[in-house]
């Protein structure tokens, strides 16, 4: 798809089904500014049965269709399993047929760029976090860390950006001297303002390999790789 679409069209639609909570958006480029048109929010665990028609729902108080969309951005990660999944899933089956483009985003950078502090956190429970490290001089990296990989970061960054209350009280603990920056929970238009440059840009994901960024391997992958290691247990 070239960018002719995409500034001829100007109409761009934005899921995260990534966290607790979940949202679609959509927005106009009528010129160099973003309007976000509408936003539905999306209750967690019923995603697999409300997006499809949030979406639907989005474009038809637009007065559109899917087809003239000119882009599609998606969080595809860090969070929820289900939900990255769930998201992708609807956005490859809504891309595919019509070849609209796709922008695929970290949760951490949506977070990163609302809050405007370069490194960021989120929950991933089990005492760990999801975390953002940006700092001068070197690359940016994502990464699953618990205590242990908290305290082998030197020198640990001086403002993380957090949203929930998971991600603070480990940062809290690991680094006491960070100053944390609480910030709400980044949604779909926060991921609009962010993946629109790179659509413009013609920055687009291949739907052939577009996968989750989950940095963690699911509950499945962990306990069945467990499993085969042990013996099996003798009937009593």
């Amino acid at each position: 798809m070239s960018d002719a679409r995409l500034i001829q069209a100007g109409l761009i639609l934005a899921i995260d089904t990534c966290g607790p909570s979940g949202s679609v958006a959509l927005g106009r480029l009528p010129g160099r500014d973003l309007e976000i048109l509408g936003q539905i929010e999306l209750a967690g665990r019923t995603y697999s049965a409300t997006l499809v028609a949030a979406v639907g729902e989005l474009l038809r108080s637009a007065g559109t269709e899917l087809r003239e969309l000119g882009g599609i951005v998606v969080v595809n990660g860090p969070g929820s399993f289900t939900g990255v999944r769930v998201g992708l899933s609807a956005v490859k089956g809504l891309a595919e047929g019509t070849e609209i483009p796709v922008v695929a985003l970290s949760r951490l950078e949506v977070l990163s760029r609302l809050s405007g502090v370069p490194s960021s956190a989120l929950d991933a429970h089990r005492g760990e976090v999801f975390l953002r490290l940006e700092q001068m001089g070197s690359k940016v990296n994502e990464i699953l860390a618990g205590p242990g990989e908290l305290a082998a970061i030197h020198p640990a960054p001086v403002r993380v950006a957090v949203c929930d209350d998971g991600a603070a009280a480990v940062l809290a603990a690991a680094w006491p001297g960070a100053q944390l920056i609480a910030v709400p929970a980044p949604v779909a238009a926060d991921a609009l303002r962010l993946g629109e440059a790179r659509l413009t840009a013609g920055v687009f994901a291949d739907l052939a390999l577009l996968d989750g960024h989950y940095l963690r391997r699911s509950d499945a992958e962990i306990f069945g790789v467990e499993a085969e290691g042990k013996p099996a247990m003798a009937a009593s």
